[in-house]
């Protein structure tokens, strides 16, 4: 067996269910709320299924690696409009992906030489895939800790210069995973400078980037921060993306590469042999999505909605405020975070995620204790009660 596979932790989620195996059955009478994982419950768009559905044609089919060039015209179209940029090569600078979870992991892979001794820097708290594939690749993890006075931001300049010169890859996650921050322009020049002095690349995860509570306002991305800083060929940039929270189809599994054409060379050749072809039934779906905006500014008017309904309930009990983008909440506990989960579930049935599971002891600390990330995926109405109940939970408590 890989000894590797040694190295991994428990997934946050199979800590979490060890952990409410302990607190109890809730009260009878009260249904349970999940807001513990990010899985939209937004319906899917029709226009995505109808698509599917006139695509059944494709079953008889082999996919190609590379990808639909349909597809990767559309990605690239949609690219071009969502971040004012030149549309991307859709030959050499854009690859789909199934989702962006199998895309880091296998990007991970690519990039990593495990006979060098080498280190990848991911944020603290973080989505696991990154340490895992890191472990995987023969790398080894360094985390920069989330800082509160920064927005939950990383503040690259505190990484030492030994650890940058070992470093290969860098992950970043904008809109962040739990904190709902973006990365400014400043904070972009600064990770890109330090690229060019290191040699490192950047993976560049932005699942999140279509859930934002101010229309007018979107998040800046990768590819758009590296093009307003005249770094048009996106050398050592890749960035990622995934219909998942977007278009409310995680059952879908697409997503997509885009950036460096030199590093999607190098994936492609690596995906050649890992036997990741989207079906063609998935490439009908995904056109349909990334070619349609409406469904999307309605996901994310249900989003605002809700963060509208909940934040004044919440913020009388708990140190919470409104992400700049993401449907989470990370909210800050009076105590523990792990019995605030545990109780909070024992004496109300809802599901939250302990803010510890999602991070690591790093530099004395562990960045996520004493915080529990709240994900706004239910229904309206079952995002309310879920604060009601918080609220009233905190306020017996105390």
């Amino acid at each position: 067996m890989n000894p590797r596979l040694d190295a991994l932790h428990p997934y946050p989620f199979e800590k979490l269910r060890a952990l409410l195996a302990s607190a109890g059955t809730p009260p009878d009478g009260l249904a349970p709320i999940n807001l513990s994982i990010g899985e939209p419950k937004h319906a899917a768009p029709e226009r995505v299924a109808q698509a599917i559905r006139d695509g059944m044609a494709g079953l008889s089919v082999y996919p190609s690696t590379k990808g639909d060039p349909a597809l990767r015209r559309a990605i690239s179209a949609w690219l071009a409009r969502r971040y004012s940029i030149p549309a991307p090569d859709a030959e050499t600078q854009v690859l789909p992906a199934l989702g962006s979870r199998e895309a880091l992991f296998a990007f991970t892979q690519t990039v990593i030489d495990p006979s060098a001794g080498a280190v990848v820097v991911c944020p603290n708290p973080f989505y696991q895939i990154y340490e895992g594939a890191t472990l995987l690749a023969g790398g080894t993890p360094y985390y920069v800790n989330a800082d509160a006075a920064r927005n939950f931001g990383c503040d690259w300049n505190q990484v030492p210069e030994d650890i940058w010169r070992k470093t290969r890859l860098v992950f970043v996650c904008s809109p962040g995973n739990p904190a709902g921050n973006v990365m400014s322009l400043e904070e972009w020049k600064t990770l890109f400078q330090l690229s060019d002095r290191h040699g490192f690349v950047i993976a560049s995860d932005e699942c999140y980037s279509e859930i934002y509570l101010d229309e007018g306002n979107p998040p800046l991305g990768g590819l758009q921060a590296a093009r307003r800083l005249g770094r048009d060929d996106y050398r050592n940039l890749v960035a990622f993306s995934s219909l998942s929270k977007r278009s409310n189809v995680p059952g879908l599994r697409s997503g997509f590469v885009a950036g460096d054409a030199a590093l999607i060379g190098r994936f492609l050749l690596y995906r050649t042999y890992h036997g990741s072809a989207m079906s063609p039934i998935v490439t009908a779906g995904s056109i349909a999505a990334w070619t349609d905006e409406e469904h999307v500014k309605e996901n994310r008017r249900m989003y605002r909605e809700k963060f509208d309904a909940v934040l004044p309930i919440l913020r009388d009990v708990l140190n919470v405020d409104r992400p700049q983008a993401s449907f989470y909440l990370w909210a800050g506990t009076s105590g523990p975070d792990t019995a605030f989960v545990r109780d909070l579930y024992g004496r109300t049935g809802v599901t939250v995620l302990p803010g510890s599971f999602l991070a690591r002891d790093a530099h004395g600390v562990n960045p996520g204790e004493n915080r529990v990330r709240l994900a706004l995926v239910a229904p309206l109405a079952e995002c309310v009660q879920a604060a009601e109940r918080i609220a009233h939970f905190v306020k017996t408590s105390v």
